[in-house]
């Protein structure tokens, strides 16, 4: 289930509320009761190890031929 990121106007508390996606918009209370809360904009961090792309053979722009 989605996570996500709010923070109270009031109070300045940050916090996570789990939901499914269709309740995505609907208002969160903080946890120290205030309603006047505000979704943040959530970064996603993907972690993993892949392969550097290797040389295309050409260069530059076009292939190295217009780019000398």
């Amino acid at each position: 289930m989605p996570r996500y990121d709010f923070r109270c106007r009031t109070c300045g508390a940050s916090f996570e509320v789990s939901r499914p996606m269709a309740e995505a918009g609907d208002p969160a209370d903080c946890p120290q009761g205030h309603d006047d809360t505000v979704r943040l904009l959530s970064t996603v961090a993907v972690g993993g190890r892949a392969a550097a792309p290797g040389p295309s053979g050409g260069g530059g722009c076009c292939g190295g031929g217009c780019c000398s």
